[in-house]
């Protein structure tokens, strides 16, 4: 198939918005593609061949899915707007390995229905365009629930894939930043337009690689706890740990047990949470832990 007759053209996507009469749903925070080379870098930085199952999320009236369609083995995708459902059956209708499911990704049994979609020991790869208003939530679920798959390539608010992608000490690293390295290796592989949506959204966007561990950079004793207590540090981030920390155990723990709980994890007490490595907090996490199990 030519570029020109790809589905992610402007005129190509006005035709398929004209013929269904659709409209953008702005709580849903459609922003079609509308560039094929974009998409065809997404899918080179993805690393998919034609071995790999792929996982996509909201593909709208599928643009990003005809590209993936004929680059991997099979493709899943799922789309919460059922007003997109006739449209997809139509846009994608000469691929076989495409399947679309009208489902809510944040509620959907992703692990359950991997084994009806994919091969046994297929490389599994998620790709998607996500909506930004819900990314991170998407997100997490995704890894906090052990997926088996390779890596995920992400277009996402620039904005958060810089905070994803964050190193100790600068501005934009948070909770977040730890949540996601924990379970990941990010990179922002490329930065993208906004002239090359439909409609054009305000923000800038950029494509984050996660590649997924095999097991964590560090131990923790308890991983909920350990990010209840990494949120907790960020809390106010001009406020420092001992005063954020102070803030979220009290009254369990009174400041003394605070200070030398932070002392004895070779931490200073007048640090902020945006100086910490992750090795740092996972360190203060199981220290807190101990005590708080303790009593």
């Amino acid at each position: 198939m030519s570029k020109e007759k790809a589905i992610a053209t402007p005129n190509k996507t006005k035709q398929i918005l004209e013929k269904y009469d659709f409209s953008f749903k702005k709580s849903l925070g459609q922003n079609f593609l509308i560039d094929v080379n974009i998409l065809e870098n997404i899918i080179k930085h993805a690393g998919i061949d034609q071995r790999c199952g792929v996982i996509e999320i909201g593909p709208g009236i599928g643009a990003l899915t005809e590209q993936l369609a004929k680059a991997a083995d099979r493709v899943l995708a799922f789309e919460i707007d059922q007003r997109l459902i006739p449209v997809l059956e139509d846009t994608l209708s000469e691929y076989s390995n495409v399947t679309i499911r009208n489902e809510d990704i944040l509620k959907a049994n992703i692990k359950e229905v991997i084994p009806d979609y994919f091969k046994k020991d297929q490389p599994i790869k998620v790709v998607a365009n996500l909506p930004y208003y819900i990314t991170t939530p998407i997100l997490m679920k995704l890894l906090m629930e052990r997926l088996p798959i390779q890596d995920l390539t992400v277009m996402i608010q620039k904005e958060v894939a810089d905070r994803m992608s964050a190193k100790p000490g600068t501005k934009d690293y948070g909770s977040l930043s730890v949540a996601v390295q924990y379970f990941t290796e990010p990179q922002v592989v490329m930065n993208v337009p906004k002239s090359v949506f439909m409609p054009k959204p305000k923000v800038d966007s950029a494509v984050l690689h996660l590649k997924m561990r095999s097991t964590p950079p560090v131990h923790v004793k308890d991983e909920t706890f350990f990010f209840d207590l990494v949120q907790a540090c960020f809390a106010q981030r001009r406020k420092t740990i001992m005063n954020n920390l102070a803030r979220h155990f009290q009254p369990q723990m009174n400041k003394d047990t605070i200070r030398e709980t932070l002392l004895k994890a070779g931490i200073e007490p007048g640090r902020r949470g945006e100086t910490l490595t992750i090795k740092e907090y996972a360190g203060l996490s199981n220290l807190f832990y101990d005590q708080i199990k303790a009593r």
